[in-house]
């Protein structure tokens, strides 16, 4: 999987669960929300005021070593 912008969180969850360390450290606790799991990473982003490429970045460098 490669994650974009457009990618929604619950399919990147639902992917590889460890992703979930990525979203809790800009401050997404709430996952487990049906609204944050039908969100693409670049709304979540602009919500929680974070960088969407260095959040992508991360969880696809993660990714990658899978």
């Amino acid at each position: 999987m490669v994650v974009t912008k457009d990618s929604i969180i619950g399919d990147v969850l639902d992917f590889d669960a460890g992703t979930a360390q990525f979203f809790f450290e800009i401050g997404m606790h709430c996952l487990g929300c049906p609204a944050s799991r039908g969100e693409s990473i670049e709304a979540a982003c602009m919500v929680h005021g974070t960088d969407a490429d260095a959040l992508i970045t991360k969880i696809n460098d993660y990714l990658s070593t899978k």
